[in-house]
């Protein structure tokens, strides 16, 4: 596998991660309360916070060479 097909994989598990975190964040706000509540909004800050930290590394990694 190369470098760049690569990239791109992890690239859409970072997508995936935003979308996890978008819907827990709607459904923490809209169907829970209490503790819970704020437990699943902890988890949609860190997968949104890791997905970032993907983003960026791919981000800054910069074109990779083609074969």
């Amino acid at each position: 596998m190369s470098q760049a097909l690569l990239n791109m994989w992890i690239s859409f598990f970072a997508l995936a991660l935003m979308f996890v975190s978008a819907g827990a964040a709607i459904f923490s706000r809209e169907k829970l309360k209490g503790w819970i509540q704020k437990i699943v909004l902890a988890f949609s800050f860190v997968c949104l916070l890791v997905s970032g930290v993907i983003v960026f590394l791919i981000v800054i990694g910069g074109p990779t060479a083609t074969m």
